[in-house]
């Protein structure tokens, strides 16, 4: 079975994110928006548009959103099957949270490493 096909997103947590978020948009050049994050397109090695993206975005440190884990920051791996996947890391003996979610933006679970860090699964809705 497949299982990670990509990264989906990396997100991080700061004291002050606005203040992150300008460091990055004013250093990095990244396009921040609003909402805290940027989407990159993909592009081929010819550089023409792929269906696909990754996020990047900062959030709050204050209540911390990543919890179990305890890093400050959480990938997120596109996966192929999530339900299918969650099953055999639990029968694996791996530290999979029961709490999953389904949105219009795909599936979402996640899983503990053995360092601590929460591991974000995502299965993008169908056609991306």
């Amino acid at each position: 079975m497949r299982r990670v096909t990509g990264i989906g997103g990396i997100f991080l947590t700061a004291q002050d994110p606005k203040a992150l978020c300008a460091w990055y948009q004013r250093h990095l050049g990244i396009d921040v928006q609003a909402w805290g994050g940027t989407a990159f397109a993909w592009a081929d090695a010819e550089g023409q548009p792929m269906k696909g993206m990754t996020i990047w975005s900062v959030a709050a440190a204050e209540g911390q959103p990543f919890a179990p884990g305890t890093a400050l920051f959480m990938v997120n791996y596109r996966v192929h099957d999530l339900a299918a996947l969650l099953q055999e890391l639990r029968d694996e003996g791996c530290n999979v949270l029961k709490k999953t979610d389904d949105s219009e933006y795909g599936k979402f679970g996640w899983v503990i490493d053995p360092e601590g860090n929460k591991v974000e699964l995502w299965q993008p809705p169908a056609g991306q």
